[in-house]
Formats: C-alpha cells, sequence, structure tokens
C-alpha cells in the first residue's frame, strides 16, 4: 500500500503538453466567472499524487503567481510554462444542464495558445512517461519526436480534429502506447458501430492499450489481454464535470509512472483506473479545481477502497439448465 501523500519516491518523470486556460462554467447548481482550468492543469494536479510533474503549455499576462501557486502546491514544476508578453491565456466559457453529460460552448479564446509551438526543456524531454493532451495532432507528432526516449506515451483528442485533421490525427495515434477517447469519439474515429469493434481497430493501428472514457458511466478498458470496466464513482453531489476527463488521464498515467519497475500487464491498468476514477470523481465535486487543490493521498486511496469493494463479488456456482 502507499504512502498516503507521495505514493512513490522512486517515481519516473511525466510530462504533460497541452492547454493552461481560464474557464467560465454555468452548471444548475452555481457558476464561476474565471477560475483555473485546462487540460494540462487538470491532468498535472491530478497526477502529481504519484509523479514528479513537468506542465508545458503557453499563457499570457492575465496568468499570475495565483495561478503558478495552485501548481506549485502540489509540486508541479512549471519551467516549461511558456509566458507570452501582451498576450491573453486561452478562455473558454460553456454551460451545462441538468444532464451534466451534456455541454454548450458559449465562447472560446484562443490567445495565446492560437501560435502555440511547444518548447521543451531538455529536462522535459527527457521524461519517462509522456501524456500529449488535446492540441493539434501535428503539435503532438512534434511533441513525441522531442521525446524520443519516453517509455510509454499516452494522449488525448477529441471529436474536432477527428472531424478536421482526421489523417494527421491517425499519423499521431499509430506511434503513441495508450489512447485515452470518449466512447463517442473512438466509433467517430473507426466508423465502427461499437466500443468492442472500435478498439480491436485501434488497436491494429498501433496503441497497445485503449481507454474508453464514458462520463458518469465509468470506463473501460481494452487490451491484447482481454476487456476491463470500471464504474464511476458513486456520487450524491456533482457540481461541475470541467475537467474530470483530464483528472482520470492524470491519476492513471501517474499510476503508471510511479511503478516503473512494473510490466505493462492488465493488473497494472486496471489499478490505475481506479486510481484514476477516484480523483477524477473528487474533481467533479465542485468547480474547476477547487476540489483536487484540497484533496490528499488518504482521500484518494479510501476510495479506491471503496470502488474495490463496490466491484468484487465472490462467485457461488449453481448447476444451470
Amino acid at each position: 500500500m502507499y504512502a498516503p501523500d507521495r505514493y512513490a519516491a522512486a517515481a519516473m518523470s511525466l510530462t504533460v503538453v497541452g492547454s493552461i486556460a481560464f474557464d467560465a462554467v454555468k452548471t444548475p447548481f452555481g457558476e464561476r466567472e474565471r477560475m483555473l482550468g485546462g487540460a494540462a492543469v487538470h491532468f498535472a494536479l491530478a497526477a502529481s499524487f504519484f509523479a514528479d510533474v513537468r506542465a508545458v503549455g503557453p499563457v499570457g499576462d492575465d496568468f499570475g503567481e495565483e495561478e503558478y501557486a495552485v501548481l506549485h502546491a502540489k509540486g508541479v514544476n512549471t519551467d516549461d510554462v511558456e509566458h507570452v508578453p501582451g498576450g491573453k491565456t486561452f478562455f473558454w466559457a460553456g454551460e451545462y444542464g441538468w444532464d451534466l453529460n451534456d455541454r454548450v460552448t458559449l465562447d472560446t479564446q484562443l490567445g495565446v495558445f492560437a501560435d502555440f509551438e511547444p518548447k521543451l526543456s531538455e529536462a522535459s524531454r527527457a521524461s519517462d512517461f509522456l501524456f500529449l493532451a488535446n492540441i493539434q495532432p501535428d503539435l503532438q507528432r512534434e511533441v513525441h519526436a522531442q521525446c524520443s526516449n519516453a517509455r510509454f506515451v499516452a494522449m488525448d483528442s477529441m471529436n474536432f480534429w477527428i472531424e478536421s485533421a482526421r489523417e494527421s490525427l491517425i499519423e499521431t495515434i499509430r506511434g503513441v502506447d495508450a489512447l485515452m477517447l470518449n466512447d463517442a469519439e473512438l466509433r467517430q474515429l473507426t466508423e465502427k458501430p461499437n466500443l468492442v469493434q472500435a478498439a480491436r481497430e485501434l488497436r491494429a493501428w498501433g496503441p497497445r492499450v485503449i481507454v474508453a472514457k464514458q462520463g458518469e458511466y465509468g470506463s473501460a478498458l481494452f487490451t491484447e489481454d482481454g476487456f476491463f470496466a470500471l464504474p464511476a464513482y458513486p456520487l450524491e453531489t456533482v457540481i461541475d464535470p470541467t475537467g474530470a476527463g483530464d483528472s482520470f488521464a492524470g491519476g492513471l498515467v501517474g499510476y503508471l509512472a510511479a511503478h516503473p519497475d512494473e510490466e505493462l500487464s492488465n493488473d497494472l491498468l486496471r489499478r490505475a483506473m481506479a486510481y484514476g476514477t477516484a480523483i477524477a470523481s473528487y474533481n467533479v465535486e465542485e468547480f474547476g479545481t477547487e476540489r483536487v487543490q484540497r484533496l490528499t493521498g488518504d482521500e484518494v486511496v479510501g476510495r479506491v477502497a471503496d470502488l474495490r469493494r463496490a466491484t468484487a463479488f465472490a462467485d457461488a456456482p449453481v448447476p444451470l439448465r
């Protein structure tokens, strides 16, 4: 069992490249006009429980010490966060209805993200684990090329790139170890009617690991060794699902980085999914990064134990007719 707050002193280094943003979010339970967000932020905060994380992404003059302090408090290295003088940080505004699986984008201002050209330091390029968050597929490949010695590379994407840069996205996917998309995106990308067929097709393209994110219904894992599904943690309070998928990915990849000497087996991946699920469950209980900022290792371990109890059962065979 892990130490409660810093799980593995011998964990490998982990770099995440993606958006650093300000979000404005409204749900039936409240709203925030400006809060810290972005895929790289949510991923890094989740992964920081397990590994030394380096975040790479651009920010403008409006990104100040208060925002850096959130990352530094969790030990996230921000040396490669690029400050663009005179620029504005990426901004996204959205609204959720009572069905929190659906959201409407109200405003997107790319700001400094529009001209983002990832510049990785030697330390970031030397990371053992790499996560390519949701950015243009060509940029994802450029980053991967800079981290050619990474022992494990995972990536995310979205329907926009499937529709507008499909061939580039497929080329990027062919070079990674793990692909994490939601179930609708997996079907859209492969043009297959169900997840099993989609995952089989994608594994033939190159990735060893396919993870289907299914929102409030949990997640599913597909590898050469078989299939595994894990429900989402049952919650009474869900306030804001923004960043839940990136938090899940951060917990999963961070957990793998904490086990550098363990074979990439289904058992290891299943445990990683449980930790990612637990952290994501805390993420949605408050707006943005508010809850994860206060999250402790003990709380994460507690929910993983709950998930283990909820998904285990003893088989008692009976004669079947």
